[in-house]
């Protein structure tokens, strides 16, 4: 329990510059949404952009970063041998990224579709670069139990962030009606998303800056056959890493491809990536809960009793999962605000993609089980499979049904993977999950869903109070079965007297 009660602690400290975080640049949607209309496709560029950089970043970890937890938990005697020589390791492919794609930069922009502005390329390109080096010191705070120093420096990426997109966005198009030589001489209207990468930019680069205490202060040395060591555990991390961050952003790094219209492609796009925002709630937790249990089970793998908290570890994730779906279905009338109204046709993909990432999420608990074992190749077949599929769905759907079977292909993805993971690792790696309570949740769940989706109410106050009190059943019923209330110090008092 005292195990279970860190990684608590752990991941809501991670969870609060995740989700803290993602919901302040939860501001940056509707910004984007009601400058970029859905029609001019500009939300569209951003969420191809950041889709490609996101498989980037995945490409130039290489699954050093799993691969430092492992080898830093192994050796410990020998840490700042592990991290230096991950450091050097990632920083110079780096680097060899950044000199190649400004070398190329021209023929990358034309593929991509950005002929006409290939320094979006180029800024992308030294962002991806930076975020793949800082994984690293970053990993190395999470190694070193300092969750607090790790939440401050994310947020000195995301606050600087939501302030130079609000100054590039709002205030220049202001200032430029109202007093236009104080912006005219660097500001341009039509540059439009540009700014958005020139603001993440200057916001990574101050990151790096404020890690530079994780950077120095030791003796940089590169063990060549320690480095090999990692790079045998690490590159199957890298195959399932490519196969997984395509599950994820596969359908929107194709999708202008499917269309002979492109410009109706970005507008798709923009409309899918937009509506897919809604569901962030799910990813935020889903993210904030993996930075806390990869170090906690690596850590815990050798002590008695593990196998226990890794599945207690998965009910509690499915159940707080859980929470979050129905927190957002149940008030997407207000949630729907988050972007602007030319964007709401796509609200209809919001519980497919929410089910998707969860479905991530317990294929992310699941994964471990080949971690512990060092037979991370299975991760790689795993995920292998649910690329194929989602971009076999992708290619053969997306050009008939647009933007839906975008949802559909990556659901579809996730829950064969996970169904072929738990079956495998059950026999590789047994662990006792609760299915039959698990199986209870889901249930109820899904019945709360239903009925709030066909019991219709016009009118909006008594909507809402009807669905607080599905969502206040389900906190019930998890209260009753396990968390119970004569466990709260306060309410125990009462029912002792």
């Amino acid at each position: 329990m005292a195990g279970l009660k860190s990684l608590a602690k752990d991941t809501a400290i991670y969870g609060m510059s995740s989700i803290i975080g993602s919901f302040l640049n939860y501001l940056l949607v509707p910004l984007y949404t009601a400058k970029l209309s859905a029609a001019s496709g500009g939300y569209g560029v951003i969420t191809n952009m950041y889709s490609i950089t996101a498989l980037l970043l995945v490409l130039l970890t290489y699954g050093m970063e799993t691969g430092f937890f492992r080898f830093v938990n192994k050796y410990s005697e020998r840490s700042s041998v592990v991290y230096s020589t991950t450091l050097i390791s990632v920083g110079t492919s780096s680097l060899l990224f950044i000199s190649l794609c400004f070398l190329l930069l021209h023929p990358i922009s034309n593929f991509l579709g950005y002929a006409n502005n290939p320094e979006f390329i180029g800024m992308m390109a030294m962002v991806v670069a930076l975020d793949a080096f800082e994984c690293i010191p970053f990993a190395y705070l999470r190694y070193k139990k300092r969750p607090i120093k790790f939440a401050t420096i994310k947020f000195l990426f995301i606050i600087p962030n939501i302030t130079l997109n609000i100054f590039f966005f709002v205030c220049c198009p202001w200032l430029l009606v109202h007093f236009p030589a104080s912006v005219s001489w660097f500001y341009n209207p039509g540059y439009g998303v540009g700014y958005a990468f020139l603001a993440n930019l200057i916001c990574t680069s101050i990151q790096l800056l404020a890690l530079l205490s994780e950077l120095t202060g030791f003796k940089y040395v590169f063990d060549k056959e320690l480095w090999k060591k990692m790079m045998a555990y690490s590159f199957p991390i890298l195959i399932l890493g490519i196969a997984g961050i395509l599950n994820l952003v596969v359908d929107k790094i194709i999708f202008p491809f499917l269309f002979t219209n492109h410009t109706e492609a970005r507008v798709q796009l923009g409309i899918y990536g937009a509506a897919s925002k809604v569901a962030m709630v799910m990813t935020m937790f889903t993210q904030a809960f993996r930075y806390a249990y990869e170090p906690f089970v690596f850590g815990k793998n050798k002590e008695e009793g593990s196998t226990k908290l890794y599945a207690d570890a998965m009910k509690y994730f499915i159940i707080f999962s859980l929470i979050a779906f129905l927190g957002v279905m149940l008030y997407l009338d207000l949630f729907r605000y988050i972007i602007a109204k030319s964007y709401w046709s796509g609200l209809g993909v919001v519980s497919i993609v929410m089910m998707a990432a969860m479905l991530n999420g317990i294929y992310f608990n699941l994964s471990f089980w080949y971690k512990l074992i060092d037979k991370t190749i299975w991760g790689a077949y795993f995920s292998g499979i649910g690329c194929f599929l989602i971009i076999f769905l992708n290619v053969v759907l997306v050009p008939t049904y647009g933007y839906m079977a975008c949802a559909w292909a990556s659901l579809v993805g996730y829950a064969t993977i996970t169904s072929v993971s738990y079956f495998v690792g059950q026999k590789k790696y047994p662990i006792d999950y609760d299915l039959k309570g698990i199986g209870k949740y889901v249930l109820l769940t899904a019945v709360i869903y239903f009925i709030a989706k066909f019991i219709q109410i016009d009118n909006i106050f008594l909507r809402l109070f009807f669905k607080t009190i599905l969502f206040f059943i389900f906190i019930a019923y998890i209260i009753k079965k396990d968390f119970p209330l004569k466990h709260i110090p306060i309410i125990n008092r009462f029912i002792k007297k």
